[in-house]
């Protein structure tokens, strides 16, 4: 696995917000006890945001005149969100190179949409990476499939594609829940609203049918948003995963990879930090990860 990160993330925090940097910290921890190759990402530039966000917002985000209660202004949160949308689509890159990769950045993404700051999310990470890719004609990507298993509805990824026959968007999230959107399929999103205190059994079912799904769109890149706050022990969810579940997760994405080739080589698949914010959190990141090898 190619782990994406910069230590630059870690230089914003605010008094008892849970998207802080010791998660990113514990996280490194434990896999440097590992052996991955570590690559550290660079800005992406104003016109990557600008094909999934409007220029609206990419201002208010450089002069920090939004309004979020949950996600507040850092002096230095344009380009730190920059960074982690530039990891990204580094660890997009990797993955049409033939090596699955993981970005462990900060700020998350998926919450925010084509004009709106929300949810702990500056710029949609993801869905920078994705649309990036299918613009770039020298990586030929047609048809991308995005995976998001975070706790919370990816309401900002899905804000950003509904509608593009390019990209196929399932999300596993508990309902209800923050933000309260994702409670039906539409279009080209595929929505699996869980109950609260699911069980592995059952989301490793709605993982199951939500890749069968994915398969039949035969993409040519699989994008992840992994979050880790579906874990029991999550403070601000109330959902019933185990650390073992996300080694299962972990190779259930796996083993769809290997059985959805592109030219007889695995489907290419990277993968994007999202939320999480247990004190297990770092052992939910490792039990992934692992299931890559």
């Amino acid at each position: 696995m190619v782990i994406i990160h910069s230590p630059q993330c870690l230089q914003y925090a605010a008094e008892g917000h849970p998207e802080s940097p010791e998660r990113i910290t514990t996280a490194l921890d434990v896999l440097h006890e590992h052996h991955h190759d570590w690559l550290t990402p660079e800005l992406c530039c104003e016109q990557d945001i600008l094909r999934v966000h409007t220029p609206q917002l990419l201002t208010a985000v450089k002069d920090g005149t939004f309004s979020d209660a949950d996600t507040p202004f850092f002096p230095q949160i344009f380009e730190l969100a920059q960074l982690a949308a530039g990891s990204a689509i580094l660890a997009a890159q990797q993955a049409m190179r033939g090596q699955p990769a993981f970005s462990l950045m900060r700020p998350p993404g998926h919450h925010a949409g084509r004009d709106r700051v929300m949810g702990f999310c500056y710029f949609n990470n993801i869905a920078i990476a994705v649309a990036k890719m299918l613009a770039d004609e020298s990586q030929a990507v047609r048809r991308v499939a995005i995976l998001d298993f975070d706790c919370h509805h990816g309401n900002g990824t899905e804000d950003i594609f509904q509608g593009d026959e390019r990209v196929l968007f399932a999300s596993l999230h508990q309902s209800p829940c923050y933000p309260g959107t994702g409670l039906i399929s539409r279009d080209n999103c595929l929505n699996y609203a869980l109950a609260p205190q699911t069980k592995p059994p059952e989301f490793l079912a709605a993982l199951t049918d939500a890749l069968e799904k994915l398969a039949a769109f035969k993409p040519e890149l699989l994008a992840v948003s992994a979050g880790f706050d579906a874990y029991k022990g999550d403070p601000i969810t109330q959902m019933g995963l185990e650390i073992d579940t996300y080694h299962d997760i972990g190779a259930h994405i796996a083993s769809f990879c290997q059985a959805t080739k592109k030219a007889r080589t695995p489907l290419p698949c990277f993968m994007v930090l999202e939320g999480g914010y247990s004190r297990d959190f770092a052992r939910c990141v490792e039990s992934f990860v692992n299931a890559w090898w």
